[in-house]
């Protein structure tokens, strides 16, 4: 059985809570404070989550404990005063805190918007598996992307409050890898973190009818080479629609990786579609359906990501 649309949270509009979770490693705080001042002044009731400036005792790539980092994020999802969450930061540790979480008292709440990317790929995956809801991987609060770049903090409102408008994505860069277009529904994320879910009571079985998205940062070609070909053999690339990839920032050059493990495939691939961990990010929602055009470069939800 291939993936299904899931289902979509409402759109914020202002006035709207938010709440700012740190289910991975510290924030700077210098970053986090300017990315709250620019969600604030979407009109937006920012609050930050009690831990998310904490610090593990032993461990300091961690933001606080295990216990902590769930109980923030499993009290703003559960709490009907609260429209979305946006995560302060990727790194390391989400799936540290993933079997603290109460995923049945989380399936009871009505769905939110929920932000993040790199390490939040573990959140990404368990949110469709375990909730059925869609999820946007996008920049978080105390990105530097975020913070810096005017262009990704638009496009990231864009979706959030007015994803009518926000259905064709693409990159300056985008090129084709293999030519074709291929319809499905959007799910993936990190490299890394997706290998890493493998045989994990949160992972996504597969990605069949997918069209994938891939990015990751500071990686060896070797590296990249076996979380693909990790996938290709637990069978998670079966029946995919096409690939998307994005930014691999700091990593050794990916074509002829990408190439040797997934064009074997038979699928368009399209590269530098200009998300994940660049400068200048786009947003891409996923658990939508979208038409990838690897010919033209683009990326387009059939629909808005939001209600």
């Amino acid at each position: 059985m291939g993936l299904t649309p899931l289902r979509r949270p409402p759109r914020l509009t202002p006035g709207d809570r938010v709440v700012i979770v740190s289910p991975s490693g510290p924030v700077p705080e210098d970053r986090l404070d300017k990315g709250v001042r620019i969600l604030s002044g979407w009109g937006l009731d920012v609050v930050v989550a009690p831990h998310v400036l904490d610090r593990h005792p032993r461990f300091d790539y961690l933001a606080g404990t295990d216990e902590d980092r769930a109980r923030d994020l499993q009290q703003a999802w559960c709490d009907p005063d609260v429209a979305g969450i946006v995560c302060a930061r990727g790194g390391y540790g989400v799936q540290r805190l993933s079997e603290l979480l109460d995923w049945d008292a989380m399936a009871a709440a009505e769905p939110k918007v929920f932000v993040g990317f790199s390490d939040i790929t573990a959140l990404h995956s368990a949110f469709a598996s375990r909730l059925g809801v869609v999820t946007v991987h996008g920049p978080m609060a105390g990105a530097s992307m975020f913070v810096e770049d005017a262009r990704t903090a638009d496009l990231l409102y864009r979706t959030l409050f007015e994803p009518d408008d926000a259905r064709e994505l693409t990159s300056p860069e985008a090129r084709t890898l293999v030519p074709g277009t291929a319809s499905g529904v959007t799910v993936g994320g990190c490299l890394s973190l997706l290998a890493g879910e493998i045989g994990t009571p949160t992972a996504q079985p597969g990605a069949a009818g997918g069209i994938v998205l891939l990015e990751d940062v500071g990686e060896k070609a070797y590296r990249l080479d076996g979380f693909l070909t990790h996938l290709l053999r637990a069978g998670w690339f079966d029946g995919v629609a096409g690939v998307a990839l994005g930014s691999w920032k700091d990593c050794e050059p990916v074509d002829d990786v990408v190439l040797d493990r997934l064009g074997g495939l038979g699928v368009p691939i399209v590269a530098d579609l200009g998300f994940g961990h660049c400068d200048s990010s786009i947003t891409v929602p996923l658990g939508v359906p979208a038409t990838l055009d690897a010919d033209a470069g683009t990326l387009t939800l059939d629909g808005p990501a939001l209600l």
